[in-house]
């Protein structure tokens, strides 16, 4: 697409900002990237793993859209409103003030007169707008303001020809040869076309206001600063409603599970109840290196955590809603994949984009994921606990429920002795991941409890007597020697996924082996005290270079401390992984330990559930409520 952007830079410096300075927009439809310039450098239309229109994330010519001051690219301040997913910007020029604020809307629902052609799940009283919104609005003294507008469909590949709309100088449509979406951008500003730019510049006085929306379907965006504003306050309370409805402590940390929370729901695709791993794709988890995927899709691994969390906050519309998109994939498909589309899509072919430079020159830029054609055994331990966690909080097991859970028990039983490529989809050889067998044990276990509920004595004998049996194979075969459990059974390197042993309560936490595993891993396995998946030189995961600390991986180390009893290291711990969060609280996929940097796909829904967990833990085991910290499959029935 472009030449090197660094070229001529200073050293040191990058023409792409920090991922950890990016916010983060949503409307539970499509999400958007800020930087702190003003310039949306991520959006994907019309679902969140569309192809771009902007993607100056990934290329510096692949299309923007800032907003902002003339001559200026730092801003004085930035926030969310509290409570909501729109974007405070505060500039200071040498002449004024001005504040922008940018945000997906939302609306009350649209489809009163006809059904909805995507939604799969039971409507709330809430829809997107499909509007991206930006209003600016001059504090004290004059400041000259410029919008350019720059869309580049199909990641980079088709520039955009502007015409303008039935309003004049005051809309413009944007469309590319071969595609069949089209962009409004409607504004009170007076628009001009420079080639496949739409710009606008003016002068703003204390009390002026400006807005301009850019929309992508028949919904009519807002035509005046007042419609916008009435927008902007609709969506705000939107957010803020939402989030009243959770349960959350009161605790210097609530404002973490807050935004945590948000930033879930933000990254769940509201038509289908599915739950996104990120916003993005290719975001490097080594700089300029290689380790770069795309995100934008819903892996089953997390369904367990993402229940538990949203369960846990008091958030059981979306718990469910998450449960029954799991459980449509779980009762179509006769083999469960690792991952699928947002709208249950089974093939997510991987393709390079050779054209785009990618965030700070790391290649290659990756759309789709092959890791769906992985064999992951722990899918059927997921799949099993979030069906457990659904029934033990309705206390009755749905008659849909329990033929797609035989199948996926069964499957468990007969896969597990077979080698797999782990929880971090390695690229390696197959091996006897220790976790897999593990997850495979919570698969028939949880089973064998669901068989008990349904009354039914002798299924669950049966698959008592292949849990006990996993059981004790992965204790004679995936304990080393030091009696520490180790990463799979052909080695004795440590890996962080068996911090969820004790989570999943495959022993119990004062287990010798598995204290002896939770320290080890502690104090072998990190980097200035954050957590490593596994050491990439033992490991043979068929990539190159090295990584960065997983921040769900210290999370999970949080937690376990807290299991064992050494709450004054896990809240160390936790203190100091929360001190990572970026300026709005949010996070990557990993964190380099020495500089903070974050590195890797952004937001992480991975990352923020493993937060509300280890927080959660921390909470309860420093409360004076007298039970244990428990994890919540930890009940028998």
């Amino acid at each position: 697409m472009t030449a090197d952007p660094q070229v001529g830079a200073l050293p040191g410096s990058s023409p792409f900002p920090p991922i950890a300075d990016y916010a983060f927009l949503s409307d539970c439809e499509v999400t958007a990237l800020v930087a702190p310039s003003g310039n949306v450098e991520w959006l994907c239309l019309p679902r969140m793993d569309s192809p771009s229109v902007f993607a100056a994330l990934m290329d510096r010519g692949a299309g923007g859209f800032r907003l902002g001051p003339a001559d200026l690219r730092v801003p004085a301040a930035r926030r969310y409103l509290p409570g909501t997913m729109i974007l405070e910007t505060s500039w200071g020029t040498p002449t004024g003030w001005i504040v922008v604020r940018d945000l997906l809307l939302m609306g009350p629902w649209h489809h009163d007169d006809e059904l909805s052609n995507t939604h799969r799940r039971a409507p709330t009283d809430y829809d997107a707008s499909h509007v991206l919104l930006r209003t600016v609005r001059c504090v004290s003294g004059e400041v000259q303001i410029t919008l350019d507008c720059e869309p580049i469909f199909d990641y980079g590949r088709r520039p955009a020809v502007w015409s303008y709309g039935d309003r004049g100088y005051h809309q413009g449509i944007a469309t590319a040869e071969g595609e069949s979406l089209e962009l409004r951008l409607t504004t009170d500003m007076r628009l001009g076309f420079e080639g496949g730019r739409a710009t606008a510049r003016t002068l703003l006085k204390e009390g002026d206001t400006r807005f301009c929306a850019l929309s992508w379907t028949a919904h009519e965006p807002p035509y005046t600063f007042q419609e916008a504003y009435d927008g902007l306050v609709w969506t705000a309370h939107h957010w803020q409603h939402w989030l009243a409805r959770g349960d959350f402590p009161d605790h210097p940390w609530r404002s973490y599970l807050e935004r945590s929370a948000l930033t879930l729901k933000g990254l769940t695709f509201a038509p289908t109840g599915a739950l996104i791993a990120a916003a993005t794709t290719s975001l490097p988890e080594t700089p300029h290196g290689d380790r770069n995927w795309d995100y934008r899709y819903t892996w089953i691994r997390d369904s367990t955590f993402a229940l538990w969390g949203l369960y846990t906050l008091g958030f059981d519309w979306e718990a469910d809603d998450f449960f029954w998109f799991i459980a449509d994939v779980a009762e179509r498909d006769e083999e469960l994949q690792v991952m699928y589309g947002i709208d249950g899509e089974c093939e997510l072919d991987e393709e390079i984009l050779d054209h785009l430079y990618g965030y700070e020159g790391a290649r290659p830029v990756r759309v789709g994921n092959a890791a769906y054609l992985h064999r992951q055994n722990d899918v059927w331990g997921a799949v099993l606990d979030s069906f457990y966690i659904h029934t033990r909080s309705r206390d009755r097991l749905d008659d849909r429920i329990w033929p797609i859970l035989k199948r996926q028990v069964e499957s468990a039983i007969r896969h597990w002795r077979e080698a797999d490529r782990g929880i971090w989809e390695v690229r390696g050889e197959p091996r006897h991941f220790t976790s897999s067998k593990v997850m495979c044990w919570v698969a028939v276990d949880r089973g064998a409890r669901l068989a008990r509920l349904r009354e039914d004595p002798e299924l669950a004998a049966r698959w008592q007597v292949v849990a006990d049996e996993i059981h004790a194979d992965v204790c004679e075969y995936g304990v080393s020697e030091r009696g520490v459990f180790r990463q799979h059974y052909d080695t004795d390197a440590l890996d962080a996924s068996l911090l969820l042993i004790p989570l999943v309560r495959f022993l119990p936490p004062d287990d010798p082996r598995v204290r002896a595993t939770v320290l080890a891993i502690a104090d072998e396995l990190t980097c200035d005290e954050l957590v490593l998946r596994y050491e990439t030189k033992e490991t043979d995961d068929g990539l190159t270079g090295e990584e960065g600390t997983f921040t769900i991986c210290s999370f999970w180390l949080v937690s376990a401390l807290t299991e064992i009893g050494e709450h004054v290291r896990a809240r160390r711990l936790c203190e100091r992984v929360l001190s990572f969060a970026s300026a709005l609280g949010l996070y990557a996929e990993e964190i380099d330990p020495v500089t903070g940097r974050h590195l890797g796909n952004f937001p992480q829904a991975f990352t923020h559930l493993a937060l509300i967990n280890a927080v959660i833990h921390i909470i309860r085991a420093e409360s004076e409520r007298p039970a244990p910290v428990r994890w919540p499959t930890s009940e028998t029935s």
